[in-house]
């Protein structure tokens, strides 16, 4: 919500320098898992993930009098919402997925800052996904976001309770609309009390967070619905934004900027007012009928009927159009999709920039991981040894296999060094592989051929099946021009 706000406002307020020093840090990636950076696309435009996260730490006085909860007060935080915004390459849309603070995921290990920093091993089972932040940090949620959807995120920014209620202060009110009366309060005192009339309402302050926060009385009841409301709240707060002709009040700017600023906890690489002014005119350049809200599609746990899982297919096909830059609400689809079935040394790729040295001197490694990223199948016995016997024939006689074993559920070649980008894509282009398969990694030592799941058999991987071009209907699409959506009330909780 920060994000938005700072994005949407975009003014040279930005560059007050005393702001500077209320900018708080923590580490952008406390995982093992440290992805290369999104891809760029054929002009050589880079897209951004940026993760939201909404913190309930009842760490002082204000949170705790806005959160309640005595038993919680300065406990472990719980990373309640999470939204990973997607910004386009060629700024032209912007794609939100939220996903619910009830699902179930693996988590990975994550090892907290310093050199004695604290280990979090990683889950034998299913984890609910908003302990992440108390397993070290903003920077653990990252890395559990990665290692699910294989997106690389590049910035977090987290708000937590009181930064709410600031933020919409300084806004002055975001219309929102309720199709019923609504009093969210159970007969146990369950609820965040949020109370209003039917139809359209301005809210701010703390009604604002309460808005927020409610579960009990918005649709069915649980997390997903109060997810629909977040998404209703962000796209009206991003259109206040642009037809607010108040915002150009100096005075005015200078008060969301320092509510913006002082609720916010950011990764190093936006520690910097100027650079902080530089992603909110990037932000600025998507027009709001070009954003859209998803939800992560889920099934209902087969382990906890209170819980979720991430649906099988249609998640990832959710999560796949974010790593390929694909726009959500159908209108990249007259578009050539990233990573369709042109050859690296056709895309346009950085790689293909690079000259590439003759097969027989491109030293290359290969890696059997056949078993895919969630370990579900064991590897196929002598992969990596049979892939070594198909470069030697294509003329890499310096091919050799790995002994590590890994897990990847599309086949890779992953590079150390920018110089080996060439290299690397001859490799790609050997066997038809995708461009976004050329991806350079600290992680490995040189070229480094990863045999994934695609590529249990046969002479040549098998190739992944076109991109979706829309969101599935599941992730209840909502788009950022959508002034007349309305809140479901749930049965029991209108007055």
């Amino acid at each position: 919500m920060a994000f938005l706000i700072l994005g949407t406002a975009g003014a040279g307020y930005l560059y007050y320098r005393h702001l500077n020093g209320s900018i708080k840090t923590d580490a952008l990636n406390l995982g093992d898992n440290k992805l290369s950076g999104p891809k760029p696309n054929a002009f050589g435009q880079t897209p951004l993930n940026i993760l939201l996260i909404g913190s309930d730490a009842r760490d002082g006085k204000e949170n705790q009098d806005l959160g309640g909860g005595r038993d919680t007060f300065d406990g472990p935080p719980l990373a309640d919402v999470q939204m990973l915004l997607h910004l386009s390459a060629d700024r032209s849309n912007m794609s939100v997925v939220s996903m619910p603070r009830d699902t179930l995921i693996k988590m990975p290990k994550c090892t907290e800052p310093g050199p004695n920093g604290k280990v979090h091993a990683a889950s034998r089972g299913l984890v609910q996904t908003n302990e992440s932040l108390s397993r070290g940090g903003p920077g653990c949620t990252v890395a559990a976001w990665q290692e699910l959807t294989g997106i690389p995120i590049s910035h977090f920014m987290m708000i937590d309770f009181k930064g709410v209620v600031s933020m919409a202060d300084a806004i002055g009110g975001v219309p929102v609309c309720v199709q019923e009366n609504v009093h969210s309060r159970t007969r146990d005192g369950k609820g965040s009390g949020l109370k209003l009339p039917k139809g359209d309402n301005l809210i701010q302050g703390e009604q604002a967070l309460q808005w927020l926060r409610t579960r009990y009385g918005f649709e069915d009841g649980t997390d997903l619905g109060r997810t629909h409301a977040q998404h209703m709240y962000m796209n009206s707060m991003a259109r206040e934004f642009r037809k607010n002709a108040k915002l150009s009040n100096p005075v005015k700017l200078n008060s969301l900027a320092q509510a913006a600023i002082d609720a916010m906890v950011v990764d190093p690489g936006l520690n910097k007012i100027d650079r902080l002014y530089d992603l909110s005119m990037e932000l600025k350049k998507v027009p709001t009928g070009r954003i859209t809200m998803t939800t992560m599609p889920w099934i209902q746990s087969p382990y906890d009927r209170d819980r979720v899982e991430p649906k099988p297919g249609e998640a990832e096909d959710l999560f796949r159009m974010v790593r390929e830059d694909i726009a959500l609400d159908g209108q990249d689809a007259a578009k050539q999709p990233a990573g369709s079935a042109e050859s690296p040394a056709a895309s346009g790729s950085p790689s293909a920039a690079v000259p590439a040295s003759p097969p027989a001197k491109i030293p290359v490694t290969v890696r059997n991981a056949t078993g895919g990223k969630d370990g579900a199948q064991v590897n196929v016995k002598g992969r990596a040894s049979d892939i070594v016997a198909l470069l030697v024939g294509k003329g890499f006689t310096k091919a050799t296999a790995d002994k590590m074993a890994g897990g990847e559920d599309t086949t890779v070649v992953r590079y150390a060094k920018p110089e080996q980008a060439g290299d690397a894509a001859a490799v790609a282009t050997a066997f038809g592989l995708p461009a976004d398969a050329v991806q350079q990694s600290d992680e490995v030592p040189g070229i480094t051929l990863f045999v994934g799941k695609d590529w249990r058999t046969g002479n040549a991987p098998v190739p992944a099946p076109p991109a979706p071009t829309k969101a599935p209907d599941s992730a209840r699409p909502l788009n950022g021009d959508d002034d007349k959506a309305c809140m479901k009330i749930q049965e029991g909780f209108t007055w």
